[in-house]
């Protein structure tokens, strides 16, 4: 296996269904534009609340990825 370099960008996905889509939806922005996407990970979950009720999950995520 070769080594590799990693770059991290900090993202904040949001979804009013869950916190996994939330994340998805970070994860689909970023692949518009950045390449050789290979992990995550979850730094902060947060959510906006509304008469009582979640209405927006809120997930800060590091994506990595390696350098070309």
């Amino acid at each position: 296996m070769a080594n590799h370099t990693y770059k991290l960008l900090e993202l904040t996905g949001s979804s009013p269904i869950s916190i996994e889509e939330a994340v998805q939806s970070a994860i689909t922005k970023a692949n518009e534009s950045v390449r050789n996407i290979q992990w995550f990970s979850i730094t902060e979950t947060r959510g906006h609340v509304i008469n009582g009720k979640v209405a927006q999950w809120q997930v800060s995520i590091k994506l990595g990825f390696t350098l070309e």
